[in-house]
């Protein structure tokens, strides 16, 4: 790599002995350069006034207010939830009552709401429907209809508790509690 300068003329001694250069600065390119910088400058505020009152008349923003005039407004949903255990709590008080009190669905055409275990004696007091036994085609066997199952296997509750299904014992020593009835 060379590290002679080819460019301009080498320093006198004199120049070296003052420590620095004599020569004046380019004025002429310097009040170029200023010039059209202010050119550019002027031409961006003009831009930038024309744009922004462009977007005030094709969409305005509406009267300003302060900041705390008006109430709030919550985002659209889903929502992050503040106290997701206390709405989980809550949310399973209100599944828990639908299905354990009475109530009405629809007060003016008379449908009521009563608790799942008074609904499945009821049920069982009238009957299930069943198909009488000439419409049955002859050799049909009975449709064979899989149990229901919960995704995830064993020892799987719902958020609530209530979908749950019995735990086999898998080669546990501990003898396993049966629900009461």
């Amino acid at each position: 790599m060379e590290t002679k300068r080819t460019h301009g003329p080498d320093p006198s001694a004199e120049e070296i002995k003052l420590g620095y250069e004599r020569r004046d600065a380019n004025i002429k390119a310097l009040l170029q350069f200023g010039f059209w910088m202010a050119v550019v400058i002027a031409v961006t505020m003009i831009g930038m006034d024309f744009t922004l009152k462009y977007f005030n008349r094709v969409m305005p923003l509406g009267p300003s207010v302060a900041p705390f005039a008006t109430e709030r407004e919550l985002p659209p949903s889903p929502r992050l939830q503040v106290q997701p255990h206390l709405e989980l709590k809550d949310y399973c008080a209100q599944q828990e009552a639908q299905v354990t009190t009475y109530g009405w669905v629809d007060q003016r055409a008379g449908i009521v709401r009563i608790p799942i275990d008074r609904a499945m004696d009821a049920q069982l007091a009238r009957g299930l429907p069943s198909r009488p036994a000439g419409e049955v085609p002859v050799g049909a066997a009975a449709p064979v209809i899989p149990a229901a199952k919960v995704s995830g296997g064993y020892d799987v509750e719902g958020q609530c508790g209530y979908i749950s299904e019995p735990t086999p014992n898998l080669g546990s020593s501990a003898p396993r509690e049966e629900p009461k009835d």
